[in-house]
């Protein structure tokens, strides 16, 4: 029987579709609406529907932006020799709030898991070799077996276009820097630790094996202010593995 509003209970049932909220939390979020002036709300709406209207993602790095290319691949700020790999966008703004890191990104959309049926193919790791070495790209077109000649042809005219783009954003990357030239030196790996990560990570090092590019990634161990006597096995070992001089 219905007690309420069917329009509240519509609303109530779009907010369970969110991750992590449950029918009381959507419930409670449902009656703040309520009380909420309807500016706000008019606002919210607005904002949910640019999201979708509006956002879109960098055709270099793969990061949801207004523009593309996005400000980060824009800026001749910063240093394109170094490409941080992220498994999504909001890894991408962590690092970015430490102000430590000056290079660019490259989203790789998820991590290898095969037991949510994922595995490489899904995710931007092709994308990724081919920014360090443009021929990349053909290469692999031309080794599948269906459909070869046509895959390379494609290829060669997005590498055509893409240097054109080069040509015509000179803040793009380095100074007179060649689009077919790789300029990348390090390949840093910043993926969650765990297994999923883990497998990632291997999985990229052994493809960037050929490449004359350092492959790095990033140090696990103890978090500031934790206590030794708390911390586990594992952590504790990553954190021997990776000690460094004190500072």
């Amino acid at each position: 029987m219905q007690f309420t509003s069917e329009s509240v209970e519509a609303l109530v049932e779009q907010f369970t579709k969110l991750p992590t909220i449950g029918k009381k939390t959507a419930r409670r979020l449902a009656n703040y609406v309520l009380k909420m002036p309807r500016e706000e709300v008019e606002t919210i709406a607005r904002a949910l529907t640019a999201v979708k209207e509006d956002v879109q993602r960098c055709s270099t790095c793969y990061v949801v932006a207004d523009r593309d290319p996005c400000p980060i691949c824009r800026s001749h700020k910063r240093d394109a020799s170094t490409i941080c790999v992220v498994e999504e966008s909001s890894d991408l703004t962590a690092i970015e709030q430490t102000n430590e890191y000056r290079g660019v990104y490259h989203v790789l959309g998820g991590v290898i898991s095969p037991l949510d049926g994922v595995g490489p193919d899904d995710l931007r790791v092709h994308e990724l070799a081919a920014r360090i070495d443009p021929s990349f790209e053909e290469t692999s077109a031309a080794s599948s077996p269906d459909g070869a000649s046509a895959e390379t042809e494609r290829a060669e005219t997005e590498r055509a276009e893409t240097e054109r783009a080069e040509r015509d954003r000179p803040e793009h990357g380095r100074p007179g820097a060649s689009a077919s030239e790789s300029t990348v030196e390090e390949v840093i790996l910043a993926v969650n630790p765990n297994v999923e990560g883990d497998t990632t990570a291997y999985y990229i090092s052994q493809l960037l094996d050929s490449f004359e590019v350092r492959v790095t990634r990033i140090a696990r161990g103890l978090p500031i202010g934790g206590d030794l006597e708390y911390a586990d096995e594992a952590t504790l070992s990553r954190a021997l593995e990776g000690r460094g001089h004190v500072e």
